[in-house]
């Protein structure tokens, strides 16, 4: 009998499947393959058509794209004018921007107060859900702990199975509501078994907004500042959606259009969102800060840090990838307006925390580094680059005191309004249909050899 923890079996196996997943690269120009669905000017292929938001970053005139400002949309309306409108009435605009994402207009005053008041009522999670599914199974992970227990969720939804439009609406309102509870718990039960911390299990309070909820049961009452709240409420706004072409956000369309249930919909856009080149970007910005302010004796010479970013670009320094971590964007060119947003208050909290040298040092590379990038790329291969959301996002998270281990997470517990507002447009479409591309086989035929004739 075969043995699976056998080593060399393994090892004989991996060399195998490296050797048949080898694939020429000249077959996909043969084939027109779209790799990644990018088209040849790196723009998406267009898959689909949705109502929810939409991503700008160039413009095409004839056959050339040019570059400009970027927007991001939601339901039609400018995120600018939805942080701006928010902040001139003083109050958090998260619960606001979920209920636009998924009914496609904004709440009057009256159906606003409803919507939170119903969100709050929402926030608790059972007792025993806590104890069996958080904090007995353990996790290093909080992702892998946020998916399972959303499987879990599963177990105590007597019409798990309901995809009529009331009980997706239903699932999507308590899903959204529960995960900064989920978060929470999820970290304080991984620090506590792991790092062997003080288990601290706070109920989350009907009366406060999202991002303020959050903060207190991570940090606890009087123990965050009104500052703090306010630029997590952004950040929240920031990520709650990005279009339909976004992996996860692809992924949980992909999943829907299969009929499979809402839980299992949302674990596969967090599995999706797990990955690093999608949800990790802004934890590899923060290592190669560190790594900069290292290197780097004055912050404020433009000189000494142009140079250090041309070692970066040249592999020799940092992790040797040739990347700015944080600099560049699938869509946005000229800017990013989540970065755009997120800078102006990002300052403001350095200076309330004492690290505005440190922030200036962030705005120095992300002036910078594009045109570093453009003379070292050369005019006919390098495109218009800009700081992208991740490259404060990190920091923002830092400075109000939260851990690398939830940067991802807090990217999901903004995100699944998305990814819900989606999955209902998936499923409600009238003219919809199961989500199958195709894959061109290229192995070449081979004939089957008798077992006692293989060498």
């Amino acid at each position: 009998m075969i043995k699976l923890n056998n080593p060399s079996i393994v090892k004989h196996l991996a060399d195998s499947v490296v050797q048949a997943a080898e694939i020429d690269p000249q077959l996909f120009e043969k084939y027109s393959v779209k790799r990644g669905l990018r088209n040849a000017d790196h723009t998406g292929v267009l898959v689909g058509l949705t109502n929810v938001a939409d991503v700008v970053g160039y413009q095409k005139e004839g056959n050339v794209l040019v570059p400009i400002d970027g927007k991001l949309i939601y339901r039609g309306i400018d995120v600018r004018d939805l942080v701006q409108g928010a902040k001139d009435q003083n109050r958090h605009g998260f619960d606001e921007v979920i209920y636009l994402l998924l009914s496609g207009k904004l709440p009057t005053e009256t159906e606003l107060n409803e919507f939170m008041h119903y969100m709050g009522s929402l926030r608790e999670i059972p007792d025993e859900f806590t104890n069996s599914m958080i904090l007995s199974n353990k996790g290093q992970n909080i992702m892998n702990m946020l998916t399972r227990s959303v499987l879990g969720l599963y177990t105590l939804d007597k019409d798990a199975e309901d995809t009529s439009p009331e009980n997706l609406v239903n699932q999507s309102l308590n899903l959204i509501a529960k995960f900064p509870t989920i978060i929470a718990y999820s970290y304080h039960s991984m620090r506590h078994y792991y790092q062997h911390k003080t288990l601290s299990i706070r109920h989350p309070n009907p009366d406060l907004s999202t991002a303020e909820n959050f903060l207190l049961m991570m940090k606890g009452e009087g123990k965050y500042t009104r500052l703090e709240a306010d630029i997590l409420d952004l950040a929240l706004i920031l990520h709650a959606d990005h279009g339909g072409g976004n992996n996860s956000t692809f992924t949980i369309r992909v999943t829907s259009s299969t009929g499979t249930d809402t839980y299992s919909a949302v674990a596969s856009a967090l599995a999706s969102l797990k990955g690093p080149l999608h949800g990790g970007a802004n934890h590899e910005v923060l290592c190669m800060m560190d790594n900069i302010k290292e290197n780097i004796k004055d912050w404020s010479s433009s000189q000494e840090v142009t140079d250090y970013l041309l070692k970066m670009l040249n592999k020799k320094a940092y992790d040797r990838s040739g990347k700015i971590y944080g600099i560049g964007h699938a869509v946005y060119t000229v800017s990013d307006p989540r970065a755009v947003l997120l800078k102006q208050q990002a300052r403001e909290l350095a200076q309330e925390k004492g690290r505005l040298e440190e922030f200036e040092l962030y705005e120095m590379i992300e002036n910078l580094a594009p045109q570093i990038f453009y003379d070292f790329k050369g005019d006919k291969v390098a495109k218009r680059v800009c700081a992208n959301v991740d490259f404060y996002s990190g920091f923002v998270y830092n400075c109000i005191g939260i851990k690398q281990p939830v940067y991802t997470p807090l990217f999901a517990m903004s995100r699944i309004a998305g990814w819900c507002a989606h999955r209902l447009e998936e499923l409600s479409f009238s003219a919809r249909r199961i989500i199958r591309p195709a894959y061109k086989n290229v192995f070449p035929l081979q004939n089957y050899e008798q077992l006692k004739d293989r060498t």
